[in-house]
């Protein structure tokens, strides 16, 4: 990147004091928060396509002349005097693989007290990873994860126990509770790690800011471009606090914008900059989009302060294209 959006990404991340994420209930039982995610948002818009009878009973249906009895339920026929069938999820056998950026630059803003209208990078990035988890879940799919900072924090496999997933379910708990410390991160170095160990096909989602202190975006790219090897397919969700990282809507008052990674820190008038940043900003982006399309990668923009519409959308469409 350009040396001056260099300089500018360094220091805009947080605003007078180090972003912590202090430990609340919000975390404290992730699968069954994860869970009412999901219910509240997808509840009555996503049918699952896979209806078979060989794993997970889904709902009734009305039995209908010349269809097997094999799966009538005859405990409802006798409270109701109707016949149904069970209709069950059939088991899919799709491998999944979470990807989780936990650097100091996802730790921004500063949220004191979490809540689902109010998260940081990390906390969205948490809760979607968890939502996605309980969403594959229901569909017997194999779920990995694995989670970076400024070292290949954790790996796990793709499986689909429910000890695997309960496993899962406290790592992350544990990355949205601990306030991360400031570190200098190579997302390409990670990237290729986690590449070379995902070895039969997955479909794979990033959750990133996509910010490092060591901006070489040859680099970078190349490591997204590793990501798609084997015939995965991969999603990118670029994580971003729009008001701030990319509108750059700041008071115009002095302010010290301190770099949570390295700890350097400008004063600056936020307005004497903003038309420089934006610019930069919608370069880099703009470059990392089409950087995507050429790798195939899907890339979506995530504004951490909307909801998970987006996210869950994105899943059920790459989800069907990948099956």
């Amino acid at each position: 990147m350009p040396s001056l959006f260099c300089f500018i990404l360094d220091f805009y991340r947080t605003m007078d004091v180090r972003s912590e994420l202090s430990k609340t209930q919000l975390f404290q039982n992730l699968e069954l928060l994860a869970n009412q995610i999901v219910e509240g948002f997808v509840s009555g818009i996503h049918k699952s396509p896979f209806h078979g009878f060989s794993a997970e009973f889904a709902e009734h249906k009305i039995y209908n002349p010349g269809e097997s009895t094999k799966h009538i339920d005859w405990k409802l026929f006798a409270k109701t005097d109707r016949l149904y069938t069970k209709r069950y999820e059939d088991e899919t056998n799709l491998r999944c693989h979470m990807i989780l950026d936990n650097s100091a630059s996802m730790y921004y803003p500063e949220i004191s007290k979490p809540s689902l209208d109010n998260l940081n990078k990390i906390g969205f990035g948490v809760l979607a990873i968890a939502a996605l988890m309980q969403m594959l879940k229901r569909q017997r799919d194999a779920v990995g994860l694995s989670i970076y900072s400024d070292a290949y924090d954790l790996y796990f496999s793709e499986k689909s126990s429910e000890r695997h997933f309960q496993t899962l379910y406290s790592k992350l708990n544990e990355v949205a509770s601990i306030p991360r410390k400031s570190g200098s991160t190579r997302t390409y170095t990670f990237l290729h790690q986690i590449a070379e160990k995902i070895h039969r096909r997955s479909l794979i989602f990033l959750f990133s800011d996509m910010f490092q202190t060591e901006t070489e975006e040859a680099k970078l790219f190349e490591a997204l471009r590793h990501l798609k090897y084997n015939k995965h397919a991969v999603v990118l969700f670029h994580l971003l606090d729009d008001r701030h990282e990319i509108q750059f809507d700041f008071e115009n008052t002095p302010k010290r914008f301190v770099d949570v990674e390295s700890g350097q820190h400008i004063d600056l008038y936020a307005d004497n900059i903003k038309e420089a940043y934006q610019k930069k900003v919608l370069m880099y982006q703009n470059e990392l989009k089409l950087k995507c399309a050429q790798y195939k990668i899907k890339y979506v923009s995530v504004d951490i302060n909307s909801d998970f519409s987006q996210v869950f959308n994105t899943f059920m469409i790459e989800r069907q294209k990948f099956a």
